[in-house]
């Protein structure tokens, strides 16, 4: 059963973990005492076979031997190699873990589309549910030890009311040497269909919502069989051992204590028990034992997933809700902060203090900025290529064709937009204009009479439509001569664009 400490550790204060070090079940030492004592004795065996049993110049040879090992057995990378194998395998645990076909969206689902309160609707419901548990079901027990324990053949199966007699038929005469945990969803997939002919989902896209969770559903099923069946690399698994046992061989020799009276470096102190050598064994063996413990989290140890209490749990809410749940509703009733203009749930007298901590506006909310900082600018000009004025720009990315000629409508409502757009930027400007103030009766002498300034104004007559530009002949490598047409110049921009100031200028100069 999976060890649960969340509430011990809900809130953080003084020696917060120390009460976790007690603990026995799913603990490292349950794990890893048989190790460490094995360890030990080694290592007292040698000690005590150089202190008792060995002649002086086999002890000077065995002295040697430790500082060798002691010195080269650094050069194995077991922190590099054991951290990066340990992450993958804790990934990959709770990725696992993700994959677990839970059927509350489905149930949502069927509950939501599949109608009826009569005993065939009632049949629908419960079987599209069953077949769906059925399914994680199978491929559990195809994954799991405790699982394939709790059903170890199809007839257990049966007798525990996940598959019917005639299913289980079916099921058998299905002629595949493949894992037929699918098979139940393609059950499902056809019961929809004909509950979708009877009337019992009313449309289609009912019925296609209820198929896509079904195919979530059917595509964790699925993933949980391929974790089973692609494991981490074994030479990455037998890099990692072999580097650990490796390591802690070459320390069982080289973590000896040898005599200070011979005056080896770094070998001044005798004692018999190597207590951080022991330690370093503890940790780094306890690291390795914690991949060895997730790396199928589908078995019996203590921190494996609780697969026989979720396949209860799942098909237990999953008939609750399509059948007793089924179109069970309380009174709608006017809720309590109906008239409310701001509605707040009470706190209790041990979270009231809460109310008194200003709510949230944001990481810029406190940002305080000077007086003359907060003042907008007013920009002189716009930015624009250098020597070229907006128009020209504008009128460049426009092609030149008929309706931008200088007879054609475009060009004549661009013309006319031009005017107006200059004497309103002179009248605006303070520019002097005859048309601003003239004699009575007299007539304005400027140009911006317009028939889009003044209604009065007959509207000037059309220029005649510009015809193709004349021909230029050139000698030709082949024939005497050729005929090139030589490209026209591009019309003025659309009146729906803004007013080219750099033409403005240009005209009224």
């Amino acid at each position: 059963m999976t060890v649960t400490y969340t509430a011990r550790v809900a809130n953080a204060r003084f020696g917060g973990f120390s009460q976790l070090l007690l603990l026995w079940r799913g603990s490292i030492y349950k794990l890893l005492w048989r190790e460490l004592l094995c360890f030990l004795g080694f290592y007292m065996v040698l000690s005590a076979a150089y202190r008792f049993v060995l002649t002086e110049g086999q002890k000077r040879y065995f002295e040697k031997l430790v500082i060798y090992c002691d010195q080269y057995a650094s050069l194995i990378p077991v922190s590099f190699v054991l951290g990066f194998y340990v992450t993958l395998v804790v990934n990959r645990w709770w990725s696992q873990y993700l994959c677990m076909p839970l059927p509350d969206a489905l149930m949502c689902v069927v509950a939501g589309t599949v109608h009826g309160r009569d005993d065939r609707g009632r049949l629908y419901r419960r079987t599209l549910m069953r077949y769906a548990g059925l399914s994680a079901v199978l491929i559990l027990r195809s994954v799991s030890t405790a699982v394939f324990k709790r059903f170890p053949t199809i007839d257990h199966v049966v007798e525990a009311g996940f598959m019917t007699r005639e299913e289980r038929k079916k099921f058998e005469n299905l002629n595949s040497s493949y894992n037929k945990y699918w098979v139940p969803c393609v059950w499902f997939s056809n019961l929809a269909a004909q509950a979708r002919r009877e009337g019992r989902i009313r449309d289609n896209s009912a019925l296609k919502l209820l198929l896509e969770e079904l195919n979530v559903f059917r595509g964790k099923c699925g993933m949980l069989f391929h974790y089973d069946w692609i494991s981490v690399p074994l030479v990455y698994t037998q890099v990692v051992t072999i580097a650990l046992y490796s390591y802690f061989l070459a320390c069982l020799i080289g973590r000896q204590f040898l005599d200070p009276a011979q005056g080896y470096k770094d070998h001044d102190l005798d004692l018999c028990v190597p207590i951080f050598t022991l330690l370093q064994f503890f940790f780094y063996a306890g690291w390795l034992k914690v991949a060895e413990q997730l790396i199928n989290p589908f078995g019996e140890d203590d921190d494996d997933f609780e697969t026989n209490f979720l396949i209860d749990r799942n098909f237990q809410v999953s008939m609750l809700a399509v059948d007793e749940m089924y179109d069970d509703l309380a009174v709608l009733e006017k809720d309590l902060y109906w008239d409310a203009a701001e509605a707040r749930a009470p706190y209790t007298a041990a979270t009231v203090f809460q109310l008194r901590q200003p709510s949230f506006q944001g990481s810029t909310f406190d940002i305080t900025l000077a007086k003359e900082d907060m003042q907008f600018q007013r920009l002189d000009g716009l930015d624009g290529p250098m020597g070229e004025a907006p128009g020209d720009f504008l009128q460049r990315l426009l092609p030149a064709g008929v309706g931008m000629a200088a007879g054609g409508p475009l060009g004549r409502r661009l013309s006319f937009l031009l005017r107006k757009n200059s004497c309103v930027s002179e009248a605006s400007t303070g520019a002097s204009c005859s048309c601003a103030v003239v004699p009575e009766g007299a007539a304005p002498e400027c140009s911006c009479g317009d028939p889009l300034l003044d209604p009065g104004l007959p509207e000037p007559e059309p220029p005649p439509p510009a015809g193709p530009e004349p021909l230029a002949l050139i000698p030709g490598p082949v024939e005497p001569f050729s005929i090139v047409t030589m490209p026209g110049p591009r019309g003025p921009a659309p009146p729906w664009l803004p007013s080219p100031i750099g033409e403005e200028e240009e005209n009224l100069a």
